[in-house]
């Protein structure tokens, strides 16, 4: 079975709706997506793209469409849970260290799954160190551990190594993802990603 890799960064809406489909798709197929936590301001740094509403912000029509897009996935995949941040844009540097220290922790998974509620589905200011800190706590996770973890050299190190090596293989966004070598960029790229995953069985 070839590698399957979810690039993703806590500030993107998109990677939320991605990450609340993937188990969909595990299911289907009997494959386990790898989560790699990149740093997405990091990513538009290296590849000079733009935040969608920076980008299209001046298209008629474009954020409008991209919005009513997002509407389809949530009703498509039942994601009522989903609340647009009312703190957006978030500053995700904090949050992406702390995924870096969890998966060495092997604490990713339960880590990705609060991170992501609070962000969207809670509505929390998740740049804020001390809602950081309580959000953990709440989800049972050993805060104080995993933030020390994140500030270690080694731990900024991997986050940063992850970005730029996303950049070095072609991404330039989040969520992106790849089934071995082949990249695909966006949630509305799942059923290609599944197709690529049946192919390769």
């Amino acid at each position: 079975m070839k590698r399957v890799e979810f690039l993703f960064d806590f500030g993107s809406p998109n990677a939320y709706f991605s990450h609340k489909v993937i188990p969909e798709i595990e299911k289907r197929t009997g494959a386990k997506f790898e989560y790699v936590p990149v740093l997405l301001g990091g990513l538009f740094k290296l590849t000079n793209n733009q935040p969608p509403m920076v980008a299209f912000g001046g298209v008629k029509g474009k954020l409008a469409y991209e919005q009513l897009e997002s509407q389809r996935f949530i009703r498509k995949h039942n994601l009522t849970a989903f609340k647009f941040n009312p703190n957006f844009p978030v500053n995700t540097l904090a949050l992406m260290r702390i995924a870096v220290a969890a998966q060495a922790a092997g604490e990713l998974a339960p880590y990705v799954d609060a991170a992501f509620h609070y962000m969207w589905e809670d509505g929390r200011k998740m740049d804020d160190p001390e809602i950081i800190r309580a959000s953990l706590l709440e989800s049972g996770l050993d805060a104080d551990r995993l933030i020390a973890a994140s500030q270690t050299p080694e731990n900024k190190a991997k986050l940063m190594a992850n970005t730029e090596a996303a950049a070095n293989r072609g991404v330039f966004g989040a969520p992106s993802f790849f089934v071995g070598d082949e990249l695909f960029f966006g949630k509305d790229r799942l059923r290609d990603v599944e197709e690529e995953i049946l192919a390769a069985l």
